[in-house]
């Protein structure tokens, strides 16, 4: 059990075996370690090494032998410490480099991934992949769907646990929708166009936003396609704001 706790603090099995072994004993040679632990003489010197780094065993002279000896219990709490300040200082740093990692995380023209969903419950938690992993806030989505048919489809308090999480991202929306029965989406965070639905019928609720694209198709045999892909992004945001230009008469 203590072994276990000390891997759980950041040791690794071969440090808090020798560790443990240190403690049990006022001081000890490498040999003896070796014959204690059952560890090989050489990893020995480099679980050493590496324990002396944490502050965690010291050296001290026998005779004209070196030997080690643990230091304290109460070293692991200032270890533990230590941890959590380079972690700390790693989020920091990770929080500047995260952009640049991005940009070559999947470069233009490789293979999309593409993920398949069933059933009503598979299309609400496509939706909610939308935006998974996405740290900043901000952006815009583009949106195409036949409202009356997501309105009797979903409940409220389903179309808005989307909405909100869109919302508290800050991220704008851009949307062409249909609707016979004259109602305004229920938000005012984008811009909105309602299209003739008997001239340009819809029956898939499309999203796209950053490099993923989401198509739900409707109907009793509910399915939906995750598609991340830059090129296929991008192209369809094109198509999207060209139709979305010319029926604003931009």
């Amino acid at each position: 059990m203590l072994e276990k706790y000390l891997q759980d603090i950041g040791l690794n099995d071969k440090e808090a075996t020798v560790y443990l072994s240190l403690l049990s004993v006022e001081h000890a040679s490498v040999l003896d370690l070796a014959k204690k632990t059952k560890i090989k003489r050489p990893t020995v010197y480099v679980v050493l090494e590496s324990l002396s780094k944490k502050g965690l065993v010291s050296e001290t002279t026998i005779g004209k032998k070196t030997h080690y000896q643990a230091e304290s219990p109460e070293r692991l709490e200032t270890f533990v410490e230590r941890q959590k300040l380079v972690l700390e200082e790693s989020q920091k740093i990770l929080k500047d480099i995260i952009p640049q990692i991005k940009s070559v995380q999947r470069e233009s023209g490789e293979k999309p991934i593409v993920k398949y969903f069933e059933g009503r419950e598979g299309i609400i938690s496509m939706l909610e992949e939308l935006f998974a992993g996405i740290n900043e806030e901000g952006g815009e989505t583009y949106l195409l769907y036949p409202k009356d048919q997501l309105d009797d489809l979903f409940t409220e308090k389903e179309r808005e646990k989307y909405r909100s999480i869109r919302i508290k991202r800050n991220i704008k929306s851009k949307v062409l929708y249909t609707s016979e029965k004259g109602e305004k989406p229920s938000d005012d965070t984008g811009d909105r166009i309602k299209i003739d639905g008997g001239k340009y019928p819809i029956s898939c609720d499309i999203s796209i936003y950053e490099d993923r694209v989401r198509i739900s198709i409707l109907g009793k045999k509910m399915s939906g396609i995750f598609i991340r892909n830059k090129d296929l992004a991008d192209t369809l945001k094109s198509l999207f704001n060209l139709a979305f230009d010319k029926l604003k008469g931009n």
